[in-house]
C-alpha cells in the first residue's frame, strides 16, 4: 500500500498541516499503517511535486507560517484510480481499509469490486486451512506437537472465519 493514498485520504479528511497530518495518523490510520512524521513530511512534498496537493501558507501569528495542504483535482484522480485498482495477490488487507476510507470520503469508488475479491482470497484460504485440519488432525490422539501445531492452525482458521464474516457485514455499506 502506498503511503501516499493513505495521506490523500487523510487529507481530504480535513486539510492540514503537516504536523497536523502526522499527529491525525498516528491516532487513526496509524492503528493500521505505519509512517514516521519524516516519511510524511518527505511525501508531502512529492505529492505536492506531483501537482497532487496545494500548500497554502497562513501565518501563524508567531511570524512563521503554517503549511496547510490541500488534495487538488489531480490528487483525487489518483486517489479514485488506485481505489479501483486490483491490489494484485497477496494479502492487501490493510489497503482495503484505506479503499475504504477513501470512499467514505469521495463517495463510491467502486471498492466493493476489490472486497469480492479479497472474500474470495480468504475463502479458498480458509478452505485450504480446513483442508489441512481434516487431512491432518482429525486423529483425537494427537501428540503434544500436533496439539501446537493445531493450535497455529485454528489460528489460522479463526483468523480467516472472523475476517469473512466482517467482510459480510461491510459489503452491504459498498454495494
Amino acid at each position: 500500500m502506498s503511503i501516499q493514498h493513505a495521506l490523500l485520504t487523510s487529507l481530504l479528511e480535513k486539510p492540514s498541516s503537516g504536523y497536523e497530518l502526522a499527529n491525525r495518523f498516528d491516532h487513526s490510520i496509524g492503528y493500521f499503517w505505519q509512517a514516521t512524521h519524516q516519511q510524511i513530511y518527505r511525501e508531502l512534498g512529492r505529492m505536492t511535486e506531483a501537482g497532487w496537493l496545494l500548500v497554502e501558507h497562513n501565518p501563524t501569528g508567531t511570524g512563521r507560517r503554517k503549511k496547510i495542504y490541500h488534495v487538488l483535482d489531480a490528487g483525487r484522480q489518483e486517489l479514485a484510480r488506485w481505489v479501483g485498482d486490483s491490489g494484485g495477490p497477496g494479502r492487501n488487507d490493510q489497503a482495503l481499509l484505506i479503499k475504504l476510507r477513501a470512499e467514505a470520503v469521495m463517495g463510491p469508488l467502486g471498492v466493493d469490486r476489490e472486497l469480492r475479491r479479497l472474500v474470495e482470497q480468504h475463502q479458498q484460504r480458509l478452505q485450504m486451512y480446513r483442508d489441512i485440519e481434516q487431512r491432518d488432525f482429525s486423529n483425537p490422539t494427537m501428540s503434544h506437537a500436533q496439539k501446537l501445531q493445531y493450535a497455529v492452525l485454528r489460528m489460522g482458521i479463526k483468523t480467516e472465519e472472523n475476517w469473512l464474516a466482517w467482510a459480510k457485514e461491510t459489503l452491504p455499506l459498498v454495494e
